[in-house]
């Protein structure tokens, strides 16, 4: 069953995070990922939004999301981003 991580950021350097997500990329792909959205603006039909843009990536399974996320060679990767970046991340089972 395929599942997905969703993210929303705030980049306080722009280039340093881009150093990030080049490095984050490959290993995201080694597990499975898909690209389905990069930065997408969040269009509000109901509720409420803090109007942050979100990607959202398609892996097989919450295991290879999981298996991303705590992967040893993910921690130097995202050492990369602090200081510099702060992100808010779900995951879920899809359909």
């Amino acid at each position: 069953m395929p599942a997905y991580l969703i993210l929303q950021n705030t980049v306080k350097d722009e280039a340093r995070y881009q150093q990030y997500a080049q490095a984050a990329w490959p290993l995201m792909v080694r597990h499975g990922a898909k690209l389905v959205a990069r930065r997408a603006k969040v269009e509000i039909l109901e509720g409420q939004h803090d109007q942050r843009p979100a990607s959202m990536f398609e892996f097989p399974d919450m295991e290879a999301i999981h298996a991303f996320w705590n992967a040893p060679e993910y921690i130097p990767i995202k050492e990369l981003r602090d200081g510099i970046a702060t992100l808010d991340v779900w995951a879920f089972s899809g359909v």
